[in-house]
């Protein structure tokens, strides 16, 4: 994302009532996002809720005909971002005695072919997410997965095979609907709010019935 964008999307945040900062980071650089969460600390003086979405970069295709780079990629950017983010943040929130690390995506019990490394990157982050959990919950830090079948909103329209995607993500539904950004904004407000403070080391499924539980 540019940071044209970013200041569009503050915009629209400032004229519903909102109020937002952008930046622009590379969330797989150490020294930039650590600069970044430091700043933003010393600004606010307190981290409360850590909430990375950022891509994969994965190529899906067939596992015995995928390269093994393009199989690793999209597994070495998700656990790689979601360490050092979660990291920087857990430096503050350990100090204030809480905060709440939020991943998106997760994982489910079932996938498709084709997907290269892509579903075994959510994978592996669920199994970052416990870890995490377990060693951030002592100090009053909760750490838990959104997990979604996919949001039609957030497929660009030039996309190729966008049409099949849009109908794959309905097919999946049990629902007569498929989820939206603002379920996602309104489940993130729950879970970082203190009325979700027995939460932690945990999925919370919005993906109308698409993803059943384990």
């Amino acid at each position: 994302m540019t940071e044209s964008t970013l200041q569009e999307v503050a915009r629209d945040i400032g004229k519903a009532g909102g109020r937002a900062e952008t930046a622009v980071v590379d969330a797989l650089n150490e020294e930039q996002v650590d600069a970044f969460v430091d700043g933003v600390a010393r600004k606010s003086e307190s981290i409360d809720v850590s909430f990375n979405v950022i891509s994969y970069g994965d190529i899906q295709q067939p596992l015995m005909e995928i390269d093994v780079d393009d199989f690793t990629f999209p597994i070495t950017v998700a656990t790689r971002t979601h360490f050092l983010t979660t990291r920087a943040a857990a430096t503050h929130m350990i100090k204030q005695g809480s905060g709440v690390v939020l991943m998106f995506g997760g994982s489910g019990p079932q996938t498709l072919p084709g997907l290269g490394g892509f579903k075994v990157a959510l994978d592996a982050m669920e199994g970052l997410r416990r870890q995490w959990a377990i060693e951030l919950g002592p100090h009053g830090v909760r750490v838990v997965t959104m997990v979604t079948s996919g949001i039609i909103e957030t497929i660009p329209r030039q996309a190729e095979g966008r049409a099949e995607i849009e109908e794959g993500i309905k097919k999946a539904s049990l629902l007569n609907r498929t989820t939206t950004l603002e379920d996602v904004g309104s489940t993130a407000w729950f879970i970082a709010s203190d009325k979700a403070a027995a939460i932690t080391n945990a999925t919370v499924n919005i993906s109308s019935g698409a993803i059943p539980d384990y």
